[in-house]
């Protein structure tokens, strides 16, 4: 029984996501206790409640403690498996950070698996679906995943009601540098808006650009306007993505009443300009959640503009189950990570 302490560093939900996760793919047992507990609302909301119960979904695991708020849990999993599944969690709590513990294991089964999942699609504090899609996932598939993700419905605070759809085929996953970005190909993004006035979305979009092209950097920026057949209840958000050469680098934010489009705009546009500057090979954002796939690929190296405590704690995290082991090197413009296995004593 392996006891992991859900208030170190970050302290929150990520911790027990990426934990459980981690115990799926190793088999691991695991005595989660003190979690969230660096929350105003320490202990399981209903969202974490669901990304546990789903993961335990695809390894047959038993768990004791799984209650709403409950600070501490026993997770036992048994065998890996595939098949289709569906997930709901109830309010818009965010789809991408239920995917950040699911879709490591669905890559761990080795073999077909499918997962619906209804709830937020463009959520605060949580990447929005298109990043999901135009970043994290080009990603990933770099590293020999084969994944295919749909956004078939988009949904918002507080009803949720979205739906993303995620397939993985059996995969292996290979080391990878994401250490030189190369040239650059495109920029590209989607500002978007769902039962509100459209002007929203062009806002967002012209502030965004604005930022950008103060770096000498063009975007082709969309603009959608999405309607009941796509969407449900209120909402919006703007994604921009840097297609270059060896990589893909991102930002985005979601509308929220009372925050003007212009100011989501720019710090979208301000964001990736920054990473762009920096020439780093992957966003801040995109640096924490590619820990996972680099210690399961066995290996691995990325630049990024600083290293986050949400990236520090799934590095210790990591270390706990899988033998691999992270080499952070920093300087003033940018920080340089590296994954590689430990190497056996003679």
């Amino acid at each position: 029984m392996l006891k992991i302490d859900g208030s170190y560093g970050e302290g929150g939900g990520q911790l027990l996501r990426l934990a459980v996760a981690l115990s799926a793919i190793t088999g691991t047992n695991s005595h989660i206790i003190h979690i969230r507990a660096c929350r105003d609302k320490p202990g399981l909301a209903p969202q974490h409640l669901t990304a546990v119960q789903a993961v335990a979904k695809l390894c047959d695991a038993s768990i004791e403690g799984l209650a709403l708020r409950s600070q501490e849990i026993i997770f036992r999993p048994g065998s890996l498996r595939g098949g289709d599944y569906r997930f709901d969690i109830g309010t818009a709590g965010s789809i991408a950070l239920l995917l950040q513990a699911l879709l490591p294991v669905m890559l761990a089964t080795k073999v077909t698996c499918k997962v619906c999942v209804n709830g937020g699609t463009d959520v605060r504090l949580a990447p929005p679906a298109d990043y999901l899609v135009e970043v994290l996932l080009r990603l990933i598939i770099q590293l020999g995943a084969h994944v295919t993700m749909r956004v078939l419905r988009r949904g918002y605070y507080p009803r949720g009601g979205g739906t993303i759809e995620v397939t993985v085929q059996p995969s292996s996953l290979a080391p990878i540098a994401f250490d030189a970005a190369g040239h650059m190909q495109a920029i590209r993004g989607i500002a978007h808006v769902t039962h509100l006035p459209d002007h929203i979305a062009l806002r967002m979009k012209q502030a965004a650009h604005a930022q950008l092209v103060k770096y000498g950097t063009q975007a082709s920026i969309e603009t959608l306007i999405f309607g009941h057949e796509t969407a449900y209840g209120s909402g919006g958000a703007i994604v921009c993505w840097a297609e270059k050469e060896r990589t893909t680098l991102g930002a985005g934010r979601v509308a929220e009443r009372g925050i003007r489009a212009e100011t989501l705009g720019e710090a979208v546009g301000g964001e990736l300009a920054m990473d762009l500057a920096a020439n780093s090979a992957l966003d801040v954002h995109a640096a924490d959640q590619i820990l996972i796939y680099l210690a399961l690929a066995k290996g691995g190296s990325f630049t990024t503009r600083h290293i986050s405590l949400h990236a520090r704690t799934a590095m210790w995290l990591i270390e706990q189950f899988l033998p691999v082991t992270f080499a952070i090197a920093e300087s003033a413009e940018q920080a340089h990570v590296t994954v590689a296995p430990l190497r056996k004593l003679p």
